[in-house]
């Protein structure tokens, strides 16, 4: 999936997380500030890159602010904000892509 545009999504919320994603060309720069980062960073960095990966994107800067997000809702997040910034067109079937 060709990210086109920047989008974000999430709120800054407890227990949530909010995920800007715009064009890239380095493959996916990831740049996370959590909370939580040194209990959780590994795997907030592997539930985000393995969202991207199912949903094709190859090419990305994401910035993530967690505030202590589930891995449910880091995936809820990323995908939303990766259908909005590739302007995706047609039925979007919410949650087929993440699994």
């Amino acid at each position: 999936m060709e990210i086109k545009k920047i989008a974000v999504c999430g709120t800054l919320e407890s227990s949530d997380c909010m995920v800007t994603v715009e064009p890239g060309t380095k493959g996916i720069e990831l740049e996370l500030e959590s909370a939580v980062i040194r209990q959780y960073g590994k795997q907030i960095k592997k539930v985000t890159f393995e969202t991207l990966d199912r949903l094709g994107v190859e090419n990305a800067k994401i910035r993530m602010v967690d505030k202590g997000a589930l891995d449910c809702t880091i995936k809820a997040r990323v995908e939303g904000a990766v259908f909005r910034a590739s302007e995706h067109e047609g039925k979007i079937d919410w949650g087929g892509a993440v699994r």
